[in-house]
């Protein structure tokens, strides 16, 4: 399939399997995801497509931007409101430290945002944690960002545990669409700040 594609550069991870064969096929390069911060893994790809410039200055402008907006979204929850990101994945939940995807590098580490104290105990190291659904509340925040399969079986939403969260009765969770909101690159960041200005700050 992708002797298939012609290319001229292909770019991967370094777990793929028949790297070798790859690299037969066109100039292959590989990265060790997480070796680098998201935002670093950026521009090592840019200087891979000769794009470092472009890239450098995208992240300037992006760090700026989530600066600022995270400025204001503190201006109007609170200094020490905390945020929750959770996702639904085959009747599990998982909670989510400050670099796995799902919105997390933007809310804790450009904006500061605070994770709840039992959050940060269980899930900041190891990048995520899996929880049973009823206890949810004991890890959601004053905010829950909550991940969500539209394939999946949502039904819990109407469970009473659920209703009962304290950021559910308060407007407090926000459901994104867990395909959007998976990765760490430019064009899902860019989403996902979007989403949080709009939100937060609405």
């Amino acid at each position: 399939k992708i002797l298939e594609l012609e290319p001229d550069l292909i770019i991967g991870l370094n777990g793929i399997e028949n790297a070798d064969k790859l690299a037969e096929i066109a100039p292959t390069v590989l990265f060790t995801y997480g070796k680098v911060d998201y935002l670093q893994q950026f521009i090592e790809i840019g200087k891979v497509v000769n794009k470092e410039k472009e890239a450098t200055a995208w992240v300037a402008d992006f760090k700026t931007r989530a600066a600022e907006a995270g400025k204001k979204i503190k201006e109007k929850i609170g200094e020490d409101a905390t945020v929750t990101v959770a996702e639904n994945f085959n009747k599990q939940f998982y909670i989510y430290g400050d670099n796995w995807g799902r919105g997390t590098e933007i809310l804790y580490q450009e904006m500061g945002l605070k994770m709840p104290e039992k959050v940060k105990e269980t899930a900041l190291e190891p990048g995520y944690y899996a929880i049973s659904q009823e206890v949810l509340g004991e890890y959601a925040g004053d905010y829950v960002i909550f991940s969500m399969f539209q394939d999946q079986d949502n039904s819990f939403t109407d469970a009473a545990w659920f209703k009962d969260l304290e950021a559910v009765k308060n407007g407090h969770l926000f459901e994104v669409n867990a395909n959007a909101f998976y990765f760490n690159d430019p064009i899902t960041l860019e989403h996902q700040l979007k989403f949080f200005e709009e939100k937060f700050l609405q």
